[in-house]
């Protein structure tokens, strides 16, 4: 007992160690091999484990990830929000658990019912198995896609010539699928590495020549656009003594980007809501509308006891976008009423926004139709297939100010880049400090602005129409294919395993050796 429980522990750290170099995969390092070495190291510790110690491993690979990779979470809830410092670290330890529990889930999955060895486990099961809780966990209670495996290949020949293709999701099976090939290379047949080499070489010669492929394509002139960004400091912001300022200074930076056919805002730019500020936008619209200008803004606004994150257009035509992926613990309070009472005496955030409708139309700015997302909606590529078709752009509005100068701001960027190459339409991201951008149709900078400071930042993009495969399938197409390989391996392990006891019954008592020949015959056999 006490030797398989030194194992556990000796599995768990070496898997808490992986899960930590893991997240150097993502923005700013973006050391993108790590996403293949990492869960490779992660499937050979699984490997001759019980289904507990592998639930165990999986559980702190992910606690390793998702402490480093979202530490900035801390600096959001206590140093933004006031929320007390037990608080915050009870909050940020308890998102860093929910999204340890579904590394648990997939161990446990791996070592209870997938086969116990061979190539089928490694480069099809475990990564069909890795794709589909992957996918869950993006959309479950909300969801949370934040450091998917497959946003580590943004800013690489393979994302950009396969995102477009198989969406993020799709990158990730491509990556676990690579790990495993590693493991089969060190642990595999002959006969299984080559297959393993195959499965090497395979995406890194599709995507040479899918990067030049133009899946949609540029309409009509450049037309310009400009980034406002305010850099108002987060506890500054909803300040009233600041109020004033704030309001100025927005207004003396879109004077000097007047004649740019789209202006942009930052999120919630607006440092009240939109409804006690009509003379200022109407004053704004007056300034612009007489120089072609058409004005997209943060705003949030209210109807009735409903308050709402939304980008609120202001051209030819006056139109709004409402945010629907809402933040749990920051835009909305899955909790008891008591403990609502108990952050409002604290002088808490207690007060939920209310989610905007599904499939909003296009917002008319300048010559192009926008689609619009509001802050980490960028990661939730598969809510604006409704409206591509009808789109020539794509919008998002963030602030990133409340993680401080941390990490996220950087993968969020990613995100961003992602969304862009996934749909197929050039992005203009403004964030109240940074990283403001504008991005093109395959992830590339096309202009970035200096982060922490006033800026306007100016460049040009075009109309682009047509769709994307992604476009037109989503994630259906890769989430099918990982759940129909999925069972297929689940029957097969079942299989496998019941030909393992039987040979151990036919012997008497376990005989490992006649164990690990059958192991051998059947992994020749797939």
């Amino acid at each position: 007992m006490r030797l398989a429980l030194e194992r556990t522990s000796t599995r768990s750290v070496l898997a808490a160690a992986a899960g930590v170099l893991l997240a150097a995969a993502f923005a700013p390092l973006g050391w993108w091999p790590l996403a293949i070495l990492c869960p490779a190291a992660l499937m050979a510790l699984w490997q001759g484990a019980s289904p507990r110690t592998a639930a165990w491993s999986g559980f702190w690979f992910n606690v390793g990830t998702f402490a480093v990779g979202t530490y900035w979470l801390y600096v959001s809830i206590h140093h933004f929000g006031n929320a007390p410092l037990a608080l915050a670290f009870f909050l940020m330890g308890g998102l860093v658990g929910i999204m340890a529990l579904y590394g648990a889930l997939l161990g446990y999955v791996v070592a209870r019912w997938l086969p116990p060895a061979g190539a089928l486990r490694w480069m099809a099961g475990i990564p069909a198995a890795w794709v589909f809780i992957e996918w869950g966990r993006g959309w479950f209670l909300s969801g949370f896609g934040w450091l998917s495996l497959g946003y580590s290949l943004t800013d690489t020949w393979l994302g950009r010539g396969l995102a477009p293709v198989l969406g993020v999701y799709g990158l990730t099976a491509l990556l676990v699928a690579a790990a495993g090939a590693l493991v089969t290379l060190l642990r595999g047949s002959w006969r299984e590495r080559l297959i393993a080499l195959a499965v090497l070489a395979a995406p890194a010669l599709a995507a040479v020549p899918l990067e030049g492929v133009g899946w949609t394509h540029p309409v009509g002139k450049p037309v310009g656009v400009a980034v406002v960004q305010g850099a108002i400091p987060q506890d500054e912001k909803w300040q009233d003594s600041h109020r004033d300022a704030t309001l100025a200074l927005y207004r003396e930076l879109t004077e000097s980007a007047l004649g740019t056919p789209i202006i942009v805002w930052p999120e919630a730019a607006l440092p009240d809501e939109a409804n006690n500020l009509t003379d200022y936008l109407i004053g704004l619209y007056r300034d612009a509308h007489p120089r072609g200008s058409a004005l997209l803004i943060g705003a949030v606004r209210s109807e009735g006891d409903d308050y709402y994150d939304s980008v609120l257009s202001l051209g030819t035509q006056i139109g709004r976008y409402d945010k629907q992926h809402l933040v749990p613990f920051a835009e909305f309070f899955p909790v008891p009423r008591f403990i609502r009472t108990w952050m409002r005496l604290m002088s808490l955030p207690y007060t939920d926004l209310t989610r905007g409708k599904p499939a909003q139309a296009p917002l008319s700015a300048g010559s192009l139709r926008i689609a619009a997302t509001v802050c980490y909606e960028d990661a939730y590529a598969t809510s604006e297939l409704p409206v591509v078709s009808d789109s020539d752009a794509l919008v998002n509005v963030s602030n990133d100010a409340w993680f401080g100068h941390s990490t996220a701001r950087y993968q969020h960027l990613q995100i961003s880049q992602m969304f862009a190459m996934q749909i197929g339409r050039p992005l203009i991201r403004a964030a109240n400090d940074g990283i403001s951008a504008v991005i093109g149709t395959h992830g590339e900078i096309i202009a970035q602005a200096p982060q922490y400071r006033p800026f306007v930042l100016k460049a040009a993009i075009r109309a682009y129409r047509g769709l994307t495969p992604f476009d037109r399938y989503g994630n259906w197409l890769i989430i099918s294919l990982a759940a129909f390989t999925l069972v297929l391996m689940l029957g097969y392990g079942r299989l496998s395993r019941a030909a393992v006891r039987r040979s151990d019954e036919q012997a008497g008592t376990p005989d490992a050796p006649a164990a690990a020949r059958v192991h051998r015959m059947l992994r020749d056999v797939s």
